[in-house]
């Protein structure tokens, strides 16, 4: 396996490619007990229309999400959660937009932790009996969702900044969708996405890096499989469909979100930067240690944090400004007024060194959770780079790159608004 070594970080890394395709990353930790192992598959809740053997498929809504709950019940009636906890270890899965995870962490047994995570999410096995159940199940989860006022006000939000993307469409599905899912339907999206070539696998913990390829490619297929095509729709725009959308819930106080559509970068270096900087520059202008928040906080109109958020999949890229306090337009008319401000004055360059020690900080403290460490390998290298270079990239973006993406994506045309207000 290759081997990189990061001296400023102390972290050590092997990585390879196996012949089937899978890209290997292990982070080794001398000395310690903790592990974690993080299996993930270029496929989630956006990919709904794909091209396989030269045909166009259409998918209902929510089959990524459906398939990852059902990836835990064996052809023999075994469930694989409690072969887990008999070897000690804590497993979970996740579906988002544009990929789906299985992970376990624990402390002990960590290869036959790792061989039970590798075969039971390479082993399809559904029933019609088994997947009318999970409809069920999935069916008063989506209608639970609904009733959440940070969910409802999300996809509020997306749906007011684009038109026809499947990004807008709850990652579960509906009621409805969900109702079209077939066994048939699992089982050929699971042979679509779920080969090796599709795949990342992701170590941490003081274990072998040979042990663990030499597992995967004892278990997993041997040969790559096809790369599905994937259609999201035509380009579209970086104008919001709608720059405005509101509606009343149960809520004490107004709860809004402030999104704006980025440029999708072609390159994962790119991706990259573009989300550092977007961290970084948001964070410096909106965050909790910024003159805005404060301002905004001690006269009244923000209760709480400001959030600042980037996000980039399924062909998208979008940086979020999520609080709440009693007048939303008027948090949005100071955030175009910060924007303005640093057009003419530029940002304050102490804040924004600030900021740039904090989110070092924080991402050297991700290094030592070691689930959160495969996370981010996984995700990263899902996005075509690979994590620990993203301190370098932090500390090489500038002042006027900061202050650039701000006056260039920011703009009172670019920008929606959603908002949940209090029933009357």
């Amino acid at each position: 396996m290759n081997k990189h070594e990061y001296p400023n970080l102390g972290e050590t890394l092997y990585e390879e490619v196996l012949p089937n395709g899978l890209s290997v990353l292990v982070a080794v930790k001398p000395g310690f007990r903790k592990n974690a192992a993080f299996f993930a598959t270029r496929y989630g809740g956006a990919d709904r229309r794909f091209k396989v053997n030269g045909e166009w498929i259409d998918t209902p809504a929510g089959v990524a999400h459906f398939l990852e709950h059902k990836m835990f019940d064996m052809p023999d009636g075994r469930n694989v959660l409690s072969d887990f906890a008999a070897l000690g270890a804590s497993p979970n899965a996740f579906t988002g937009t544009g990929h789906t995870a299985y992970y376990f962490t624990g402390s002990e047994n960590f290869m036959e932790n790792l061989r039970l995570l590798l075969t039971y999410v390479s082993t399809p096995y559904y029933t019609e009996e088994s997947v009318a159940k999970e409809q069920g199940i999935i069916g008063q989860e989506i209608c639970m969702g609904e009733d959440s006022p940070g969910y409802a006000g999300y996809f509020q939000l997306l749906s007011a900044l684009y038109d026809h993307h499947p990004i807008r469409e709850n990652i579960a599905g509906s009621v409805e969708s969900i109702a079209q899912i077939t066994p048939e339907t699992l089982y050929h999206c699971h042979s679509v996405f779920y080969h090796p070539s599709n795949m990342v696998l992701c170590c941490v913990g003081d274990v072998d890096p040979e042990a663990i390829a030499a597992a995967a490619r004892e278990i997993l297929p041997d040969t790559p499989g096809e790369k599905p095509e994937r259609d999201y729709g035509a380009p579209k725009t970086l104008l919001p469909a709608r720059m405005r959308a509101e509606k009343t819930m149960s809520v004490s106080a107004p709860q809004f979100l402030l999104g704006v559509k980025l440029p999708y970068p072609a390159s994962g270096a790119a991706r990259a930067r573009q989300k550092l900087l977007a961290e970084l520059a948001g964070e410096c202008l909106f965050g909790k240690a910024s003159v805005f928040f404060n301002d905004l906080y001690a006269g009244g109109l923000l209760n709480g944090d400001c959030s600042v958020e980037y996000d980039s999949s399924a062909g998208t890229a979008m940086l979020v400004l999520g609080a709440q306090g009693r007048d939303p337009d008027a948090v949005a008319e100071a955030v175009h007024a910060a924007v303005s401000g640093v057009a003419m004055r530029g940002l304050d360059k102490e804040a924004l060194e600030r900021c740039r020690r904090a989110k070092y900080g924080q991402l050297l403290g991700s290094l030592d959770s070691f689930a959160d460490y495969a996370v981010s390998l996984a995700e990263s290298k899902l996005d075509g780079w690979d994590a620990p270079e993203a301190f370098a990239v932090l500390e090489s973006i500038t002042l006027a790159e900061c202050e650039a993406f701000l006056c260039e994506n920011l703009t009172r045309e670019r920008l929606a608004l959603s908002v949940i207000r209090p029933n009357a």
